[in-house]
């Protein structure tokens, strides 16, 4: 496995070292060096394990997700959801959920048992895939082996019922919140509920989502990572290229009319393995602007390094001192 050149720890970095050296280095130049970062940690390679990883979080968590809204058969509720996934969903994806409630409806009623096991599987899918990310995280800051297993998923396990639900919960906010708030008023809001969920939901989601990105890029890697202010410019980046990614996937499936007829059933799948490998390259190329910003004003801007170079002083501090 390869590993990109390492990034010597300067945990005192604050958010005014990120701007002051962003601004002598310049975006393009940081891009650039940040792509071969990303290379030279194989990060395509982890970028595919962690879709995979998403696709098995998926899965599990619809099934829960189908089940408990059929046990609790509240209409209103129901046309909520239905709406709402299918103003997030990519193209013919949102066909699935709403094939798998009309499913439901044929058998009469959820499980609780399939609820509860649906739910479990998909946080230990959850799980793993944190894990997938500590794992390219530490290759793309140089770091050669990850945390000791019991702590690894750990942290991966904390990671997913914190970060992954609240990326999870801002995203689906922000791409769906026209339909919330006609279901919303559909449903019983009153005209001041309304208003004020159009203006409300924009700056809180901005801060939901940096601050989601910048905690994943703190908590990930096995070394001390500097403040989650110096950390913003690699979330940032990761929040472009995802919403990038994810609205020209969107104008491809919605405007390749023979996407469905080709695909039939698996063309929501499609979509999904196509969207999960999308914001995995997102999320790591994000994570490698972050490291590659750090190297830069700990004086080593070479991102890529020979099989055979030895480790750079500091290395050690790095993946020993930090916080887990």
């Amino acid at each position: 496995m390869s590993t990109a050149t390492a990034v010597p720890q300067t945990h005192e970095l604050e958010g005014d070292d990120a701007r002051e050296t962003l601004t002598r280095t310049g975006w393009g130049r940081l891009a650039r060096d940040s792509f071969e970062r990303f290379r030279a940690a194989d990060g395509f390679s982890h970028s595919r394990g962690l879709a995979f990883q998403f696709m098995l979080t998926a899965f599990p968590a619809l099934i829960a997700f189908v089940g408990a809204v059929i046990d609790l058969d509240q209409k209103d509720f129901r046309r909520l959801i239905e709406e709402t996934m299918n103003e997030v969903a990519l193209g013919p994806t949102g066909g699935l959920v709403t094939s798998a409630l009309e499913q439901g409806d044929k058998a009469g009623s959820g499980s609780g048992l399939v609820v509860l096991v649906g739910g479990i599987a998909a946080l230990i899918s959850a799980t793993g895939a944190m894990g997938q990310i500590e794992r390219g995280a530490n290759r793309i800051y140089g770091i050669e082996s990850d945390r000791a297993t019991i702590r690894k998923y750990a942290v991966a396990a904390l990671l997913a019922l914190t970060v992954g639900v609240l990326i999870l919960l801002a995203f689906v906010t922000f791409i769906a919140g026209s339909a919330i708030e006609r279901a919303g008023a559909a449903t019983g809001w009153s005209e001041t509920a309304v208003t004020a969920w159009q203006f409300a939901r924009w700056p809180v989601v901005l801060v939901f989502v940096l601050a989601g990105f910048s905690m994943l890029f703190k908590m990930s890697p096995r070394r001390r990572q500097p403040s989650m202010s110096w950390l913003a410019a690699g979330a940032v980046v990761t929040v472009v290229l995802w919403f990038a990614f994810t609205g020209a996937l969107l104008l491809y499936l919605t405007g390749a009319e023979t996407f469905g007829d080709t695909y039939g059933p698996l063309a929501g799948i499609v979509g999904l393995l196509l969207w999960s490998l999308l914001t995995s390259v997102a999320i790591f190329v994000g994570l490698a602007f972050a490291a590659q910003l750090e190297a830069v004003r700990a004086g080593v801007s070479e991102p890529a390094t020979d099989e055979d170079a030895n480790a750079m002083p500091g290395v050690s501090e790095a993946t020993s001192q930090g916080p887990f």
